[in-house]
């Protein structure tokens, strides 16, 4: 096969599904010289592409570590199952992005711990790495491997894998690990004096350093003790005390496949204030830190034309808890809606949402909101400390469907201390009642979804010590929520498979025994355990009952006077704390949110309100030190910094009711933002290149780009009229994936562009590598679209030199192109969707010829010495036949295979470049170039009507 072009893995990354998630070279990323820097450490994502690239953890360190002249930082994501067996078949590594430097090239491997059940994803990514799995197997020569995370302060199950792991706050702890590691290893440390050195680090824990033994009360493995006078005890975690210290990136890569969340979020505060007594981060992410809203702003506008996202998600534990969330959002809502920007806002609380926020919200969202009640009935949600009521959950359903939202999504849990059938029942009752104030409201219209998980009870909660639901009790639980939910116009339930969950509690609570366990299971072919359908739990059993470990041990209750497997980490919460709430959770009290007055629900939206409430705030008394006073004093600096002054305000946007098809306006407001005042909108030509990795980008995904590159080049995009305005954009005839081509083509419409040079400069210096604009051109206002104009294509069939001696050398390839002109049938079975359909593709080729030399073929991006076939299609209304087609075709279908009986994988290796698109319309055979609008349609004179007879 032909290299499309240099690449570690070119020879077969077109056999891989999204072959794009292993190329790199997206819009945004950072390519430094590997021997320019001191230190290089890759940042590894124990997941696929599309989940990783939504991280805001690894964005955030991206940025930081580029900016350091001294540290090169690249990305390097889980290749998914097919990728894993092609490294595998052709003995390579898994690379990183940027450079395509394997794993093992690198100082320093850090991973991210953000699910228990991504544990054999990480030893994965070693073994493909090149990097040996356990730390007491690695030289002086390998690289450090860290870790961090939320799971990162209950990993002793990876303990034997890990050289180190990161305990709170990264921002300056991982800059502080790479460059020492770095120096150390060039003075010629030994690797064991290095990890000391680093666990002298404040939030860096060595496991290597530690002394276990098993606890006589519960039975686990625990630390009790040091080999090192180095290594402290217990380890505290690093806290940033100041997250604006470090602002929150503006860019980063953008591009390649589609993301799980293909938006540009932003992170306004870290830890909350609930206190919910389930919740993880809510403990180890305490206290609350807040970002500049101003620079919030700054933030947003900057990412909007650096990434051209339409899209913008603020991001925190609980946003609606976020000081001045309300004037924020109407500051965003002002600059965002009229650029065609969409702004959601994740965790939200089921109380607290003041009137302006719901309206300004309702400018920027599509149909409807989520919130997690979390528990059915009330004495539930005291039990886990979710401090609102069923009224509070029904007031915000009435006033959430009142402004127009058809939709409300509702967070449960099963499987909570201390439930009850009852409280079971009570999950489908609260989902039918916000219901019947969404069909009051909005006429039939309204859908409530009730999404119901199952609980793990996880380290550093109030529910640490908790027993886990079995999977009888779980599937039974289950039940009745499906048989509550029954019915006509009833709530839409969702229930989580409860598979994957029993693992994770085992790998949440467990200790260091496990890590053998782990590493069996990996061995015998378990990874990807978080994705439901490759889950293997036959694998994790074996491993289990190989070294004897009982499940039940980590999934039981735990007495509270145990020592725990994670007790050797400080988190900043006091000694009993968590088991006062524990306490207080089986006897069904509730605590107080912090930073709150007590029983205010709802924070100030406006300077005039904060300054008159002199109530005492209330304080959680978790351990950690938070200045009320101080706390007060922000929320008031911040509402002026926002110009939120007065009650009532809201954006300076106007909510206008959206016309139907029918020209009429609806009874009700629906979303509708009004576009920045321009000019008329012109349509433009442009024509591009789409070669090298670009080629391997699906076409999905070339339609995301496309709009996101002509946004970057701060050109405004005309959108189309209806309920759901799109950019105005028609595309030419779609590439197969892999194919490259010199001559693309789509029409746009656009306000206010500036002229067609410097257009394309702009779309240029703004395009990933591998796209490249090559013409722009405005066109006339009755031109026919490029779609309407296109009859035919050029491509180039590139094979190996090789390949043509295997085919019977020149002249035996000339006699099959003859054969093939003169016969009127060719046919190739198509499959779709699994269904075969047979194409003749002589109706489809009308030329044929083999090239004396390859040039397009380079210029297209593809290396070694290569011969090729240059063939004209035609292309219709119906379609058109794809190269391998015409390959199969030509040298595959004879006497005894009237029909190409083979498969696209299975053809002849080639590779195909598009030369040129052609049309019947225009004068010069170009779409690009001017095109005579079609005559107007006339209708014929009516004949006069014949004289009576007589």
């Amino acid at each position: 096969m032909p290299k499309l072009f240099d690449h570690p893995y070119a020879e077969f990354l077109d056999r891989v599904e999204k072959p794009t998630r292993y190329t790199g070279r997206e819009h945004g990323s950072r390519v430094k010289d590997w021997y320019g820097v001191d230190c290089r450490m890759c940042l590894a994502f124990p997941d696929i592409y599309d989940i990783g690239m939504s991280h805001l953890g690894y964005r955030m360190l991206y940025r930081i570590l580029n900016d350091n002249e001294r540290i090169l930082a690249e990305r390097c994501y889980t290749p998914w199952q097919d990728m894993v067996g092609e490294l595998k078949a052709n003995g390579e590594f898994v690379r990183s992005l940027e450079n395509r430097r394997p794993l093992c090239d690198f100082d320093v491997v850090g991973f991210s711990l953000q699910y228990e059940l991504t544990f054999t994803n990480i030893l994965l990514m070693l073994d493909l790495g090149g990097i040996p799995l356990r730390s007491e197997h690695r030289g002086d020569h390998d690289p450090l491997v860290i870790a961090g995370g939320p799971v990162a302060t209950h990993a002793e199950p990876m303990a034997i894998f890990f050289d180190a792991i990161a305990i709170g706050d990264g921002e300056e702890l991982t800059t502080e690990v790479a460059l020492l590691w770095a120096d150390l290893k060039k003075q010629g440390i030994p690797r064991r004096e290095r990890l000391e050195r680093l666990a002298q680090i404040s939030g860096v824990y060595v496991p290597s350093l530690y002394e276990t033994t098993i606890d006589e009360v519960a039975g686990f493995q625990v630390v009790t003790g040091t080999n090192s006078p180095y290594a402290p005890l217990p380890v505290e975690r690093r806290l940033l005390p100041d997250i604006n210290t470090f602002p929150f990136p503006d860019d980063g890569p953008v591009g390649g496949p589609e993301a799980i969340f293909d938006r540009m979020s932003i992170e306004v505060a870290r830890g909350c204030t609930e206190g919910c007594r389930f919740c993880q981060a809510g403990m180890i992410y305490r206290p609350v830190r807040e970002r500049n809203p101003e620079e919030i702003i700054a933030t947003v506008e900057r990412a909007i034309a650096k990434s051209g996202h339409d899209e913008v998600s603020l991001a925190a534990l609980s946003t609606a808890d976020v000081s001045c969330i309300s004037p924020l959002i109407k500051k965003l809502v002002e600059k965002t809606a009229p650029e065609r920007v969409s702004l959601s806002v994740a965790s939200l609380r089921a109380y607290g949402l003041a009137d302006d926020l719901l309206d300004d919200m309702r400018k920027v969202r599509a149909a409807g909101l989520t919130f997690a009640p979390e528990a059915g009935t009330q004495r539930m949600r005291d039990v886990i400390n979710k401090n609102v009521t069923e009224a509070q959950l029904m007031d915000t359903a009435e006033r959430v469907f009142s402004r127009g939202f058809d939709k409300m999504k509702l967070y449960f849990m099963i499987g909570l201390p201390t439930e009850t059938d009852e409280d079971v029942e009570g999950i489908v009752d609260v989902g039918k009642h916000a219901l019947a104030v969404g069909q009051r409201l909005r006429r039939g219209r309204a859908k409530v979804t009730v999404s119901v998980s199952t609980h793990v009870p996880k380290p550093h909660t109030p529910f640490q010590w908790c027993a886990m639901d079995s999977m009888d009790s779980i599937a039974r639980k289950q039940n009745i929520l499906r048989d509550a939910a029954r019915g006509r116009n009833n709530v839409n339930l969702k229930t989580h498979d409860a598979s994957t969950t029993v693992l994770e509690g085992v790998l949440a609570r467990g200790d260091r025994r496990l890590g053998p366990a782990i590493e069996r299971a990996f061995q015998n072919g378990a990874y990807f355990d978080s994705w439901e359908e490759l889950l293997r739990l036959d694998l994790w059993q074996e491993a289990f009952d190989h070294f004897e470990i009982q499940q039940a041990q980590y999934l039981g209750t735990i007495p509270v006077d145990a020592r725990l497997p994670w007790d050797h980490f400080d988190i900043g919460l006091e000694e009993g704390f968590l088991l006062r709430e524990y306490r207080k959770a089986l006897n069904n009290r509730l605590s107080p949110p912090c930073g709150k007055a007590k029983g205010m629900f709802i924070h100030h939206t406006n300077t005039q309100e904060a300054s008159a409430d002199d109530r005492r705030l209330v304080c959680y008394d978790c351990g950690i030190a938070c200045d009320m006073s101080q706390m007060r004093e922000e929320r008031i600096v911040q509402l002026t910094q926002m110009g939120a002054t007065e009650p009532g305000q809201r954006a300076r946007l106007p909510l206008l009711p959206m016309p139907t098809q029918a020209g009429k306006t609806k009874g009700d407001p629906e979303q509708y933002r009004p576009p920045r005042p321009g000019g008329e909108p012109r349509r433009f030509r442009l024509r591009f290149e789409k070669t090298r990795a670009m080629a391997m980008l699906g076409h999905l995904d070339l339609l995301r780009e496309l709009p996101r590159v002509i946004r970057r080049a701060d050109v405004r995009t005309h959108y189309t009229q209806g309920f759901h305005p799109k950019p105005d954009i028609s595309f030419g005839p779609a590439l197969s994936l892999g194919v490259a081509s010199l001559d693309e083509y789509v029409d746009i419409k656009l306000i206010d562009a500036p002229d067609a040079d410097e257009l394309k400069t702009r779309l240029n210096q703004q395009s990933p590598e591998g796209l490249s604009f090559t013409g722009v051109r405005a066109l006339d206002p009755h031109e026919p679209r490029v779609n309407a104009l296109i009859t035919g294509a050029r491509y180039l069939i590139v094979f190996a030199t090789s390949a043509l001696k295997a085919l019977g050398g020149r002249a035996n390839v000339e006699r099959e192109i003859e054969r093939f002109l003169a016969s009127d049938e060719r046919l190739v079975m198509r499959r779709v969707k699994g269904l075969g359909k047979k194409m003749n593709v002589r109706d489809y080729v009308t030329r044929l010829r083999l090239c004396e030399n390859a040039d397009a073929a380079r210029q297209a991006g593809l290396v070694g010495d290569l011969c090729a076939l240059e063939a004209e299609v035609r292309i219709t209304a119906l379609g058109s036949i794809k190269t391998h087609e015409i390959v199969d075709a030509l040298f595959l279908c004879g006497s005894s295979y009237p029909v190409a009986p083979v498969a696209p994988s299975d053809t002849i290796p080639h590779r195909a470049v598009r030369l040129s698109m052609l049309s019947d319309m225009s004068p010069s055979g170009s779409p690009f170039d001017r095109t005579p609008a079609p005559e107007p349609f006339r209708k014929p004179a009516a004949e006069p009507a014949a004289a009576p007879a007589g």
